[in-house]
């Protein structure tokens, strides 16, 4: 018995809410006639319904009140002052009311040449690395600036419509990122190879960058994939995680990749459990390589332990110096005091492939400076600065660090392929035997080394002692 009052209880209220389905259906609503503005109103659309709205407080009503007995009864009730007004005093209020509103949207609106130049803004702004601020704090006014004085301050007006603000600048970078991404995406429909690495930025947040060379006609592109922050741990499976998600958020099909290039790390390089072999597993014809710019530089990390013990010092006086802004300031001031070119050291970075040679090139120029800074501060290393046989060694090093340098920087860049890079790496091994022959000289002969021979001919020192030379010779 309960379940037929239940069933027949269901069934009334299913037929009521299709009656009242039906009824809204079919329900009507009257239309806008050009004789109710004598009334004082007008109407906006909502959809397919039109809605009364009153020219003098702007007060749209509901769709049931387009009744002249309702809108009179509102101009009587609500602006009973206005009655008997003509009909021309409500249609200037109508032209007011249209006036507002476009002017309304002409100030929302932004115009296009300030939206285009908002981007070129923020374009500029993401290349130069600056916080997004800069643009309203700086950008804006020194253009309105510039534009006022040289053009004149009608021009000056139209720059104050440029949308710069903190939130705006971060959107147009980041349209500008997902419209680049898709254009990239849509090239990689046929082979490519991709290359990874891992960097830390100026928050020491480590980020996964990955290249990617493709084929776009007869030409090679290289560009810029993806860049992502690493929240997990750096190994293997995580790293491929990153990879993983942005290839099928993007529809890229692993089996056109055709090569991946690292560096020689084990959770990169490694053939069972590394990135390259759960890369293989999506991509079968996929062939690792190992980035050539990273083993040039591990080679050039092979430092015998004489040479190695000169670097140390200097990195241990310039960490004294540069670790201390009180005495980074002392010897700024005392290197314009004794008009040197440089008046700063330089930090040394163990992980920067640059950095070895710049640093040493930066503490021989001010060797002089140094030694006399150190006799101030008693520091038991500055007899260093004075002593022959370690500044020839510091000399050689300059020589050879800056050509190693000069190799590492021809090995980067676009349109380069393994046969130009593999002819780079086989001529600075032609050199390095030049060089040796050279040393192995009788006299030490040094013309290779400009800033080496430079010191010996200062010095008057007309053959290097056979202990330098072995040295050397074995260094190279």
């Amino acid at each position: 018995m309960d379940n037929f009052i239940q069933i027949n209880r269901k069934r009334v209220e299913d037929s009521g809410k299709s009656t009242k389905e039906t009824v809204e259906k079919r329900k009507k609503y009257r239309k806008y006639d050009d004789q109710y503005l004598d009334f004082g109103f007008t109407y906006v659309s909502k959809g397919n319904v039109e809605l009364p709205q009153c020219v003098v407080c702007h007060k749209v009503l509901a769709a049931e009140s387009m009744l002249p007995n309702k809108l009179k009864r509102h101009l009587e009730t609500v602006h009973s002052n206005l009655q008997g007004k003509p009909r021309d005093f409500f249609a200037r209020k109508l032209r007011e009311l249209k006036h507002q509103s476009t002017s309304l949207f002409s100030r929302a609106s932004i115009p296009s040449k300030a939206l285009l130049a908002s981007y070129k803004v923020a374009h500029r702004i993401a290349k130069c690395k600056k916080p997004h601020t800069i643009a309203e704090d700086l950008i804006l006014p020194a253009a309105i600036d510039m534009v006022s004085v040289m053009i004149g301050e009608s021009a000056a007006k139209e720059i104050k419509n440029i949308p710069l603000s903190n939130n705006t600048i971060s959107r147009r970078i980041h349209d500008i990122a997902e419209d680049i991404n898709e254009q990239i995406v849509e090239k990689l429909s046929g082979l490519y190879a991709i290359q990874l690495d891992e960097a830390t930025d100026s928050n020491n947040d480590a980020q996964l960058i990955c290249y990617v060379r493709y084929m776009e006609g007869a030409n090679v592109c290289e560009d810029l994939l993806f860049c992502k922050e690493m929240t997990d741990t750096g190994k293997a499976s995580d790293l491929f995680a990153i990879i993983d998600s942005y290839m099928k958020e993007n529809n890229i099909q692993w089996e056109n990749c055709v090569g991946v290039c690292t560096d020689g790390a084990r959770a990169m390089s490694g053939q069972y459990g590394g990135l390259q072999a759960l890369i293989k597993t999506k991509a079968p014809n996929a062939k690792w390589t190992h980035c050539v710019i990273h083993r040039e530089a591990l080679a050039t990390k092979n430092i015998s332990p004489e040479l190695n013990l000169v670097i140390d010092i200097i990195i241990k006086v310039v960490n004294f110096i540069k670790t201390r802004p009180v005495k980074a300031r002392f010897f700024r001031k005392l290197c314009e005091d004794l008009g040197a070119e440089h008046t700063s050291l330089l930090y040394y970075c163990n992980s920067r492939w640059l950095s070895r040679g710049n640093v040493l090139s930066r503490v021989y120029e001010l060797k002089h400076e140094l030694y006399t800074y150190l006799l101030i501060e008693s520091h038991r290393d500055a007899e260093k600065f004075k002593d022959t046989d370690f500044l020839i060694k510091l000399a050689y090093l300059c020589d050879i660090f800056e050509k190693l340098n000069v190799l590492n920087k021809s090995l980067q860049g676009n349109e380069t392929h393994i046969l130009q890079l593999a002819d780079k790496i086989a001529a600075f091994k032609k050199k390095l035997l030049l060089w040796k022959r050279k040393i192995e000289d009788e006299h030490g002969n040094s013309d290779c080394f400009p800033v080496l021979n430079g010191f010996l001919q200062k010095k008057s020192i007309q053959n290097l002692e056979p202990s330098l030379q072995l040295i050397f010779i074995q260094r190279l």
